[in-house]
């Protein structure tokens, strides 16, 4: 306990970062995108990865965390500023944070003076990050901790808006990342462009401009189950989706 409250301490924007759609969601957008990769990303990515797909890999951000040598990337994870104004608008976080840490990464990934170990480590990171953009409270407010203080009950359990979205909602609906993906891979050419569509500081807007509705839709202390799963799994199917295809965008644009 001592320990925890020590590293609370030292490094106190750490509380912000939650593994957004736990493992099984990274895994269904890094299957999506993959279904929509150009050769040439294909190959470049083959090469980078030695062959593992990008559901192998999008879990890597968060599976560091256990180190503290990565200390520094646990602000890269999320956004906050307040609801109602946008990205670029905002005061930006002295640590960095989503938008800061895409662009980050695509210029350290596209740079070919730098060693395969450093490229293939932002990119890995890259794969995470773009997911982690399309969970609405990882684009929302620092004053309850991206709805980590926003405390309920899942089917009876203690839990918080934020782990809702990252993981109970996705958990509870019981399909296995590669079932789920399968079930959101196809999409038509018209739709697939207007989700394509902006740039990252469209993407994060837009999440943000969601997470404003998702803390109307609790109480705090409310007990949550099927009703809410009805009412916003549609939503987070959604988002998957665009995280998916977003990510196919991206990446072949960094290797176009």
């Amino acid at each position: 306990m001592k320990k925890t409250l020590l590293l609370l301490l030292l490094f106190p924007f750490v509380a912000f970062g939650n593994a957004i759609w736990g493992k099984s969601g990274h895994r269904v957008t890094g299957q999506i995108a993959e279904e929509y990769l150009t050769g040439k990303a294909k190959r470049a990515l083959d090469n980078l990865l030695d062959g593992h797909s990008l559901a192998f890999v999008s879990t890597f951000a968060d599976d560091i965390k256990a180190d503290r040598t990565y200390s520094k990337y646990s602000a890269w994870h999320y956004v906050n500023y307040p609801l109602g104004m946008s990205y670029k608008d905002s005061e930006k976080s002295e640590y960095g944070d989503i938008v800061m840490a895409i662009e980050e990464c695509i210029n350290k990934v596209k740079d070919d003076n730098n060693t395969k170990e450093d490229r293939v480590f932002y990119l890995k990171m890259l794969i995470h990050f773009v997911g982690d953009l399309h969970q609405p409270m990882h684009a929302s407010r620092a004053e309850d901790k991206g709805g980590n203080n926003i405390q309920v009950q899942w089917f009876g359990e203690g839990s918080n808006l934020h782990r809702v979205w990252d993981k109970n909602l996705i958990e509870s609906y019981g399909m296995t990342y590669s079932e789920l993906a399968a079930e959101l891979i196809d999409v038509d050419r018209k739709e697939r462009k207007a989700i394509q569509e902006g740039t990252i500081y469209d993407w994060v807007d837009e999440s943000h401009k969601i997470c404003a509705k998702l803390y109307d839709s609790v109480e705090i202390g409310e007990k949550l189950g099927y009703r809410y799963s009805y009412d916003y799994n549609e939503l987070l199917f959604k988002q998957l989706q665009k995280g998916g295809l977003r990510l196919a965008k991206v990446l072949n644009e960094v290797f176009g």
